[in-house]
């Protein structure tokens, strides 16, 4: 896959003629993504993030990190992280960012455990594609973690972008997407939005309890899953 958002992030950081990072996908007009929300200060962090920051304990591993800025705040707080991506640029940016401990791999892959905490934001679940692929990630999850460790994600509810008209095969919030940058274009590929319903029913089928920590009313949400006993 061509590191297209790797690509944005590295020109941003380096400011070398940034350009618009644009989201294409299969239900409406393309969206313009915003290169500084992957370097956002704790100040520009919603609700969300910030809870699920100090939520945090332990032993962190922070997947799909982008830019880093979840991580440099733990790092900041003294907390022991990893941050994990899959984009070879991202890792590049986030060393130069002072991120001792980042890393450039595919969770699906990743075999290092004896993690307090997984820690997955800006809908970083998403990268599961499907509930199928939630289902594989969040059984793989469970040999990275600690008896006693957490999982923290947000997602949300997507249900409003169709306006009644939902998709007659498959669930709702599995998305196609594609990045454009530049002349660049990533292949399609598919990202998941979970409601909180589908993702209890998802959680207990693969042996996790589930606890909503916040929500908002844009159908967001932070959650904690940990492992059932």
């Amino acid at each position: 896959m061509n590191d297209v958002l790797g690509q944005a992030i590295y020109d941003y950081w380096d400011k070398r003629s940034p350009s618009k990072l644009w989201i294409n996908n299969k239900y409406g007009p393309k969206e313009e993504m915003p290169i500084g929300i992957y370097f956002r200060e704790e100040d520009d962090m919603p609700d969300i993030e910030w809870m699920a920051l100090e939520q945090c304990r332990g032993k962190v591993l922070d997947i799909g990190a982008g830019a880093g800025s979840h991580s440099l705040y733990l790092s900041e707080h003294e907390f022991d992280v990893t941050a994990m991506d899959i984009s070879p640029l991202c890792v590049k940016v986030m060393k130069e960012r002072g991120i001792r401990n980042a890393l450039e791999g595919d969770i699906f892959q990743y075999k290092q455990g004896g993690y307090d905490t997984l820690l997955l934001l800006m809908n970083g679940i998403g990268l599961a594609g499907t509930i199928e692929g939630l289902k594989k990630l969040l059984i793989h999850l469970k040999t990275l973690l600690k008896p006693d460790g957490q999982i923290l994600f947000d997602s949300s509810d997507i249900v409003y972008l169709y306006e009644g008209n939902l998709p007659k095969h498959g669930y709702y919030g599995e998305v196609e997407y594609q990045y454009a940058y530049k002349k660049l274009k990533t292949e399609w590929f598919s990202w998941l939005y979970i409601d909180e319903h589908t993702l209890q029913q998802v959680a207990v089928e693969t042996g996790y309890l589930t606890e909503v920590l916040i929500d908002d009313e844009h159908g967001q949400y932070l959650t904690r899953l940990t492992v059932m006993h």
